[in-house]
């Protein structure tokens, strides 16, 4: 089973390889069909790893958001 330090390095890699590609703006991502598809997986990455810290860590981070980024990861997913 992966720890929260994993996971967390999970959701930082997944940042960096969005802040990659979504700093060539809104029209590129509109356009261009691989960057949109590289930005919404490293979304869900994001999500399935907020998902996957435990109870205890995410107590004690109340101030983050992590029910929103497993919320958003479940809308990408299914819907």
């Amino acid at each position: 089973m992966r720890d929260d330090s994993l996971r967390l390095g999970d959701i930082l890699e997944a940042i960096a390889q969005i802040e990659k590609y979504s700093s060539a703006g809104r029209v590129r991502f509109d356009e261009d069909e691989l960057v949109r598809v590289w930005i919404l997986h490293h979304l869900e990455i994001i999500g399935e790893a907020s998902a996957g810290l435990s109870t205890a860590f995410r107590l004690a981070h109340p101030d983050e958001t992590w029910r929103d980024a497993v919320g958003f990861r479940n809308v990408l997913a299914h819907q």
